[in-house]
């Protein structure tokens, strides 16, 4: 496991002596324990716009997806397909990624009143009226185009509040655009508080909270943001860079900024990271960062104020959601590359 991941995080990377051979072996033998009918269901043309945008915040009842459901597979299927996700991120970002889930399952027995029996692989399966709005088994897994070495082809996972848009393309790996949020943000598993986006809100509260008066002048909008500006069905729009600029920020505010940009771009390995994050150190000076919301902020509690990072290569925003109830409680948050979304220029 170890060879195959670490043979992915180079090649996301883009060394040249590396190849996607691992990703592609894991991504073969998923697709190997399909039906001809599901593995039809499963392929799109690898130029299918229409399925390339169809990822959002939403549930699954609302903005349906392409490809096959967690809970139409079998156990092996299951495996498979957590198999290769795990090959493709890394160890944390595999965490988070499990710990959004976890939290729609808690929403779904929230919203359903009860919490089901136990589904195939142990995944929880929703019963009554409602249920599959949410839950763990209403994530998605397709593929824009076959599992190739040379070719460009893509694969996407997500349901409510995850979208993973990851494009191979020869040696180069772009997980841009990406959604992340949570709902609930905050919620209790095995007698332990989780958090799937809890460094995200702690991170940015640490770098507000380093900021001088001047600084929050220029960083804190005259306005309320109430949601993300870039997130689903936004491809291709832009913005203006609004907010405090890096360059005029100390050394450790700089790199309190680079380390929660980190939070996105570390979904990936480390090892994969880091070709990623020099290319965000290099543009920090023409990086912005911007406030909307209460300025009273404690690391260790999930925030209620969106924030926003915009740099040459990158916007991501954070977006706690105010309608019905505790916006720190329900988060929306999203990762573009304005050059490179898709691997549009690879």
């Amino acid at each position: 496991m170890r060879t195959a991941l670490l043979g992915l995080l180079l090649a996301a990377a883009g060394l040249a002596q590396t190849s996607v051979s691992p990703v592609i072996t894991a991504a073969n033998r998923f697709l190997s324990t399909l039906s001809d009918t599901q593995h039809k269901r499963e392929i799109y043309a690898f130029d299918d716009e229409q399925q390339r945008a169809r990822w959002s915040n939403l549930p699954v009842g609302m903005v349906p997806r392409g490809g096959i459901p967690i809970k139409e597979m079998t156990a092996a299927q299951r495996s498979a397909a957590m198999s290769l996700l795990s090959t493709i991120l890394s160890a944390r970002g595999y965490e988070k990624v499990q710990q959004i889930m976890e939290a729609d399952e808690v929403n779904r027995i929230q919203e359903s009143g009860r919490g089901g029996g136990q589904g195939k692989g142990g995944f929880k399966q929703g019963k009554g009226p409602g249920d599959p709005q949410f839950g763990k088994e209403n994530y998605y897994i397709s593929f824009l185009g076959e599992p190739s070495e040379t070719k460009p082809w893509m694969l996407q996972f997500g349901g409510h509040h995850l979208a993973l848009n990851v494009t191979v393309s020869g040696e180069h790996g772009i997980l841009t655009p990406s959604l992340t949020g949570a709902q609930p943000a905050l919620f209790t598993q095995d007698g332990k508080t989780v958090r799937p986006l809890g460094q995200e809100s702690d991170k940015a509260a640490a770098l507000f909270n380093s900021l001088d008066e001047s600084q929050r002048k220029q960083a804190v909008l005259s306005f309320r943001m109430a949601d993300l500006v870039l997130g689903p069905g936004q491809d291709g729009k832009t913005i203006q860079p609004e907010g405090l600029k890096a360059s005029s920020m100390t050394t450790p505010q700089k790199n309190a900024l680079l380390d929660l940009i980190a939070e996105w771009a570390n979904i990936v390995h480390q090892t994969a990271a880091a070709e990623r994050m020099a290319q965000l150190r290099k543009d920090i000076d023409q990086t912005w960062f911007a406030w909307s919301g209460p300025i009273d902020v404690t690391p260790g509690k999930n925030i209620s104020s969106y924030y926003r990072i915009q740099g040459p290569h990158v916007v991501i925003e954070y977006a706690p959601q105010g309608l019905g109830g505790d916006p720190s409680n329900h988060v929306h948050t999203m990762y573009r590359d304005p050059t490179n979304d898709y691997g549009r220029s690879k």
